[in-house]
């Protein structure tokens, strides 16, 4: 929930202008919804919109203040993020609730960018590979591996977001592989490889390049960094 619509648009163009420095790096953007229409009117090829959620209803009808995975479709949206961790914490979403938007996702062809990652409790008591490996099992459970052929996972080590801290590269590395190999024993070899698993974690310009070196690291799930579009551009730079 940041930037007034002025703002926003502001800096929206300044990285629609340098569009020469994203090179072949695929981009998503997820302004607040507010703002999705009018963004989808400048988009470009290599800029693609997501939502900051998205409802599990799939049907029109009395959800007053939901977006249907249709709705946003419509709308020019591509991606849509889900069980991100502030709406775990704030809104109290649970996987259960995630394996319900991932379908309505599926069924509107949006692509779901699925969010899982462990509390500093659990990291500091020794569960955060159990948690995690929990998380995306329960909300990839009962959907085959042909419907999420789109499927983006992001993890998001909670201890590590708005908070200053990042996880080691190695940290993440061992994390993203553990979720790798869950795809793997959940699927098939051939999807665990081609699913891309992006950090989410406090990470910026300084860190960007370590971690997205790691061998299971595929990219960046952005939060305070995307607000200032040099610090954007530069993560995006390191991803190329």
């Amino acid at each position: 929930m940041n930037k007034d619509q002025n703002s926003a648009s502001q800096l929206f163009n300044e990285l629609l202008e340098a569009e020469s420095r994203i090179g072949n790096v695929e981009v998503m953007i997820a302004p607040p919804a507010l703002y999705l229409s009018q963004f989808a009117e400048k988009s470009q090829a290599k800029v693609g919109l997501g939502a900051q959620d998205v409802s599990s209803h799939e049907e029109d009808g009395a959800f007053t203040g939901e977006f249907s995975a249709s709705m946003l479709n419509s709308a020019g949206v591509k991606y849509a993020i889900i069980a991100h961790s502030e709406r775990r914490k704030f809104h109290s979403e649970n996987d259960e609730l995630a394996n319900q938007k991932i379908k309505a996702c599926i069924n509107a062809s949006l692509v779901p960018v699925y969010c899982c990652g462990e509390t500093l409790d659990e990291r500091e008591s020794g569960k955060h590979v159990e948690v995690v490996k929990g998380q995306v099992k329960r909300a990839l459970s009962h959907i085959s591996e042909s419907e999420l052929d789109s499927l983006v996972v992001a993890y998001e080590p909670v201890w590590a977001i708005g908070t200053g801290k990042t996880a080691s590269s190695e940290q993440a590395q061992e994390m993203h592989a553990e979720i790798r190999n869950t795809l793997r024993e959940m699927f098939s070899e051939n999807f665990a490889q081609q699913t891309r698993i992006l950090y989410g974690g406090s990470c910026k310009p300084s860190n960007a390049e370590s971690l997205f070196s790691q061998k299971d690291v595929d990219g960046g799930l952005i939060g305070g960094a995307s607000l200032n579009s040099e610090d954007f551009l530069a993560i995006i730079q390191a991803a190329q």
